[in-house]
């Protein structure tokens, strides 16, 4: 597999989003501090509240002394105020507000500490078994703490449960009418050195070091035109040296992603992987796949000596739900070098047959 290039962090993470896989990391499960890292999963808890109709865009949110007396970034608003969800989003991810984030934690979860009670649900609920949130900004805390993977699954999921409000980690420059014009532009360097990320967040205390979380989607000709041609990379990338060494680096992590491996499409959205048999149904093969379809990454030029296997259970015994997992796509290289294990799922239900029909296959599979 290609060789990573050294990197000036305590520990990083590069995903492929589209295809799923891991394509380099160091201390990826090393306990680290996630300073305003944190404010993405504020964001994840706030843009769920948003979703579900249990907030909206243009409500106003007042603001509280706790709010108001957050020390470090601050979007500026003050207990006079009283300031649309909207905007406190925005200051929160393109100011960095640990005000605006207090602010929407209070008028979510009535208070801060029932919004954390929610954060540490969450992360449960994702699959971050190694996080624990202590504060919804990322201050310095005992206890507060996460690790590259960790935010890597984060990240990935805030931006597919929430397409609609990822637009807003892109914005350059934002400042709330009224306040003061300094701490307008957005901490992520990359937004302006580099046309194809769109996010994420920047975080940075003394103990944490500088970090930085980094999305970027590129045209990749082999999968297509538009939306579905798109290759999308996350770096998480934590305890760099300074604001222009956490930039550098992540540039350097993304690039050698882009180039060092290849996006192969193995099946298109909505073709089955496979159709074996199935015993006592109304169908009598059930379709295994994913419905986006089967995208891996593989070293460069290495994509026409792919070999794919599917491993599954025997026998298939209905029912089967759609959606239910089933079986995993496994890729490798000639050589033998595993390249990639995708999950499949069922893509259409197959329901139980009637009472002859489930007897007269229990006859053939005692026989066979």
């Amino acid at each position: 597999m290609p060789q990573a290039p050294e990197v000036a962090a305590k520990a990083y993470l590069l995903m492929d989003v589209t295809s799923g896989q891991v394509l380099a990391s160091l201390n990826p499960d090393q306990s680290v501090e996630p300073a305003s890292l944190t404010k993405l999963m504020t964001a994840y808890i706030v843009f769920d509240a948003l979703k579900s109709g249990k907030i909206s865009l243009t409500q106003t949110f007042g603001v509280s002394e706790r709010a108001w007396k957050m020390p470090g970034s601050r979007m500026f608003i003050d207990p006079k105020m009283q300031v649309p969800v909207e905007d406190l989003v925005k200051g929160m991810i393109v100011q960095s507000g640990n005000d605006a984030t207090v602010a929407l934690a209070e008028g979510v979860a009535g208070s801060v500490e029932r919004f954390v009670e929610l954060m540490n649900a969450q992360a449960k609920s994702l699959g971050m078994n190694s996080t624990g949130y202590r504060n919804p900004e990322g201050l310095t805390e005992a206890g507060h703490t996460t690790t590259a993977r960790d935010l890597a699954i984060l990240s990935n999921r805030l931006m597919t449960d929430f397409p609609d409000y990822v637009p807003y980690y892109a914005i350059q420059r934002y400042r709330y009418p009224g306040t003061p014009a300094a701490n307008d532009t957005n901490r992520n360097m990359l937004l302006f050195r580099d046309p194809s990320v769109d996010g994420l967040k920047t975080g940075h205390t003394n103990a944490a070091g500088y970090c930085l979380v980094a999305t970027a989607r590129r045209q990749v000709a082999a999968l297509g035109e538009g939306p579905q041609g798109q290759r999308r990379l996350i770096s998480i990338l934590l305890g760099a040296a300074s604001e222009n060494a956490r930039a550098a680096e992540t540039q350097k992590l993304l690039n050698w992603g882009y180039t060092a491996y290849d996006a192969v499409r193995l099946f298109p959205a909505g073709q089955p992987v496979a159709t074996p048999r199935v015993w006592k149904g109304k169908a009598e093969q059930i379709k295994l796949g994913r419905p986006e379809g089967v995208v891996v990454s593989v070293p460069a030029g290495e994509g026409a000596r792919l070999k794919t296997e599917v491993i599954r259970p025997e026998p298939l015994v209905a029912p089967f739900n759609r959606g239910d997992a089933l079986g995993t796509l496994r890729v490798t290289l000639a050589g033998g070098a595993t390249v990639a294990e995708v999950p499949l799922v069922v893509m259409e239900t197959v329901e139980e047959s009637g009472v002859f029909g489930r007897a007269w296959d229990a006859i053939r599979l005692w026989i066979q």
